[in-house]
């Protein structure tokens, strides 16, 4: 390997140092060798230090033209390009060369990530996010059986001691980037179905999440059964409450299995209903805050208003729906009146 480094090292034609780059990378491919490896070799071909950084690790690994690890600080680095597998990006590859960049430094980076994605592939579960579609169906579906569902969790890289957490998210971000701020730590998989996301996982941090996305999550050990609470719990999530917990929901759950029919026909959704049919976002808004912070004085906070601004708006709102919204009882049926309408409005 080093008389080939060296040749390649002294090639003068443009043209024929690429194809001996690419002969040189797979050789190494075929040798099937590591990444420190992959690492050491590209940083004698290139004669400056090279790097390799895969995103669900975090850990770079860098070599320097003799064969030894580098420990001083990386500078910026005067070339890079991406790790791609499976049409996601899973880290990046990189030179360090002090002056101006070489003319095969590209071709160098192309072959390396290619000779990286391979050995990730190759060394155990990928770190890939994004998942065959089929597999994750297979693991929340209520008609797989337990043989099938375990061996699609080994398929996706799920260890059998490992629990499975379940959620349904909506987003205009890309899936496999919201999986990753769940469970960084991994393992993690996510994949569409249908309009809504699913993303297993080992375990959920939640506080990660980006504004915009709406999270709902199960709770119960059986994925298909956790999958059928986070679409539940999904349905509940507003944008004053993007993430909602199956298990937070109590009794609240029940109102998901009351028929559309008999939802629409109650004449307390139907007044909210006209009252958004109006078109002043700020009564539904006033009304919202009320039921859920269940004060005066707190909704006036949440709203940056003064508390009697918000008293004479729940005082006309109170008189449109035909609801006391002073009284426990006039309170309680606005609130289950709101969340039936958002449970409406999820079709």
């Amino acid at each position: 390997m080093e008389a080939l480094v060296i040749r390649l090292s002294q090639v003068d034609s443009a043209a024929e140092g690429a194809i001996r780059v690419v002969m040189f990378y797979d050789t190494l491919m075929r040798r099937r060798v590591d990444l420190p490896a992959l690492a050491r070799a590209s940083a004698g071909l290139a004669e400056c230090v090279a790097g390799i950084r895969l995103h669900g690790t975090g850990r770079a690994v860098r070599f320097a033209p003799d064969g030894t690890a580098a420990t001083a600080p990386p500078p910026t680095p005067s070339s890079t390009a991406p790790i791609t597998l499976d049409e996601e990006e899973i880290g990046t590859v990189w030179l360090e060369r002090p002056g101006a960049t070489g003319p095969l430094d590209d071709m160098v980076l192309e072959r390396l990530s290619i000779a990286v994605a391979a050995a990730v592939e190759r060394y155990g579960p990928a770190r890939t996010t994004m998942a065959d579609p089929a597999l994750v169906e297979l693991v929340v579906s209520s008609d797989s059986d337990e043989a099938a569902r375990a061996r699609a969790l080994r398929l996706l890289g799920f260890a059998a001691e490992v629990p499975v957490r379940v959620v349904a998210v909506r987003s205009h971000l890309p899936l496999d980037r919201i999986g990753g701020l769940l469970c960084p730590a991994r393992p993690v998989k996510a994949a569409p179905l249908g309009d809504v996301g699913v993303i297993l996982a080992a375990s959920v941090d939640a506080a990660r999440l980006p504004a915009g996305v709406r999270a709902g999550m199960g709770a119960a050990e059986s994925p298909d059964r956790s999958w059928c609470e986070a679409r539940t719990a999904l349905r509940f999530t507003s944008a004053r409450e993007p993430v909602v917990r199956y298990e937070e929901l109590g009794a609240l759950a029940l109102l998901a299995e009351i028929p559309r029919d008999v939802s629409r026909d109650n004449a307390d959704v139907a007044a909210i209903a006209s009252l958004a049919g109006k078109g002043n976002p700020e009564d539904l808004e006033t009304l919202d805050a009320y039921c859920a912070t269940g004060s005066l004085r707190r909704a006036a906070d949440l709203l940056h208003l003064h508390h009697s601004s918000v008293a004479r708006r729940l005082e006309l709102i109170g008189k449109t729906l035909g609801i006391e919204l002073t009284e426990p009882t006039g309170l309680l049926r606005a609130r289950l009146a709101l969340t039936a309408r958002r449970l409406l409005l999820d079709e």
